[in-house]
């Protein structure tokens, strides 16, 4: 799993295989281990977050910092995405 940012005890990842064609442009939060149910957050166009799933049960409050962080580092995120999976598309 690409690791794109560790930020307060959670790992910020990619997962490696997003299917095809590949899913809109997103990223995984868990604590410490990646794994493939992990909290899923889709980042938009404007490069705003929206929460899939909290899988992960990430505390509100924990997870409201992981969206700011998300999205002031968006078009960073954006840019490893393409550079990984080699296309991009937005949820919306």
């Amino acid at each position: 799993m690409p690791q794109i940012f560790k930020f307060g005890g959670y790992i910020i990842f990619f997962w490696s295989n997003e299917n095809k064609p590949t899913e809109p442009v997103h990223v995984h939060i868990a604590d410490h281990n990646p794994r493939a149910n992990s909290t899923k957050v889709w980042i938009t166009k404007r490069g705003r977050t929206l929460v899939c799933n909290n899988n992960s049960q990430i505390p509100s409050k924990d997870l409201r910092k992981l969206l700011v962080f998300i999205e002031a580092n968006g078009k960073e995120i954006m840019q490893k995405w393409y550079e990984y999976f080699g296309e991009i598309s937005y949820y919306c």
